[in-house]
């Protein structure tokens, strides 16, 4: 029996095969979650429905299942309009020891996809740009 707060087998399963330095992606409904994934990910699907389940619920049981010691956000490309993304401050304040790095739009796909992507966790998150990049840290002794 698990005594933690995530409790869901195949992710579970996916951050075992992860370790320090390997990425997990927290995608947006609105992601491409398999075409710009690095084929060797674990995709997990969390998308019940728009909003169920949103990025900030994974991050908060993910930022207490392992360490994080880096992110970045998705930010829109250069030539479109710039627009303010509000959950991009939540995902900060969820962080708050963590450096937490902007990349645009086609930029993070590339990042996305990248060897050291292990894990995709698809979410109903509805909200635009609300894609966390982030990176295993280590677990510290006594932990």
């Amino acid at each position: 029996m698990l005594h933690g707060p995530m409790t869901h087998p195949p992710l579970l399963r996916a951050l075992a095969g992860a370790g320090h330095g390997a990425k997990i992606l927290i995608a947006d409904s609105n992601y491409p979650h398999e075409t710009y994934a690095n084929p060797r990910s674990r995709v997990v699907f969390l998308n019940l429905a728009p909003g169920l389940i949103n990025a900030t619920d994974v991050l908060d049981v993910l930022k207490r299942t392992i360490p994080i010691e880096a992110a970045s956000v998705m930010t829109p490309a250069p030539d479109a309009e710039q627009i303010e993304i509000p959950i991009h401050d939540e995902f900060r304040a969820a962080l708050p020891d963590v450096p937490v790095g902007a990349i645009s739009r086609w930029d993070f796909y590339a990042a996305a996809g990248a060897e050291d992507v292990a894990v995709v966790i698809a979410t109903g998150e509805a909200r635009v740009y609300a894609n966390l990049l982030v990176t295993i840290g280590v677990r510290q002794p006594g932990e």
